[in-house]
């Protein structure tokens, strides 16, 4: 993870949706212990035949619980928001009717401007300022659109030779975040000293953006 202003955070990914979980609550009490102050949530997945809006409600009341775990531990979990037709969430939206009225020193979401460009296109300026309050951490990749057989589909790439505009970065500087910046390297990186030099080069790219 890259944190603006030099400034370095512990930031854990994990699979915790639940807080009633004795096995999630334990992984958050030992991260809690050992410093970490930000996390990743796993996420939902919409069900067929279930009305959108039902689902959304649910997933908000599972949400709260963690947040009153994470307030209870002084930590902060993060909604990642994920792009694809099955995820909750790839709206952006869906968090904001997730997170509405929730602190977001316990809950926010770690913004994915790759995922958001996916699904929102020029719309990423919107996303990005309804939900500004509430980052908890931003995530920074590329990708481009490619036609493989009969559909388009999202191809990842090292960031800034894709799709993401980097006026995203400009208003990113100029927003009142100041946390954790963490790089994303889904593309094919090859062997180890091949993903060295990518994770490198990203971040020469990532830093010249923030310049």
């Amino acid at each position: 993870a890259v944190a603006k202003r030099g400034k370095r955070t512990l930031h854990l990914t994990t699979d915790i949706l639940d807080a009633t979980d004795p096995v999630q609550q334990r992984v958050l009490r030992t991260a809690s212990k050992l410093g970490v102050r930000v996390y990743r949530l796993s996420w939902f997945q919409y069900r067929p035949g279930i009305p959108l809006p039902r689902q959304i409600a649910e997933c908000r009341a599972r949400l709260k619980d963690l947040a009153a775990l994470n307030k209870e531990l002084g930590l902060c979990g993060g909604y990642q928001n994920h792009s694809g037709a099955k995820n909750v969430g790839a709206p952006v939206w869906d968090i904001y009717q997730m997170l509405e009225g929730f602190d977001p020193k316990y809950l926010g979401i770690c913004f994915d401007i790759g995922h958001a460009t996916v699904e929102g296109g020029t719309a990423w300026a919107l996303h990005a300022r309804l939900m500004e309050p509430q980052f908890s951490a931003v995530y920074v990749k590329d990708f481009t659109w490619q036609k493989k057989s009969k559909d388009w589909q999202t191809v990842w790439c090292p960031l800034g030779e894709g799709m993401v505009s980097r006026s995203y970065f400009d208003w990113l500087k100029k927003s009142s975040y100041k946390g954790i910046i963490s790089q994303h390297h889904e593309y094919a990186l090859g062997t180890a000293l091949e993903r060295v030099q990518a994770f490198k080069k990203d971040l020469v790219t990532l830093k010249s953006l923030l310049a």
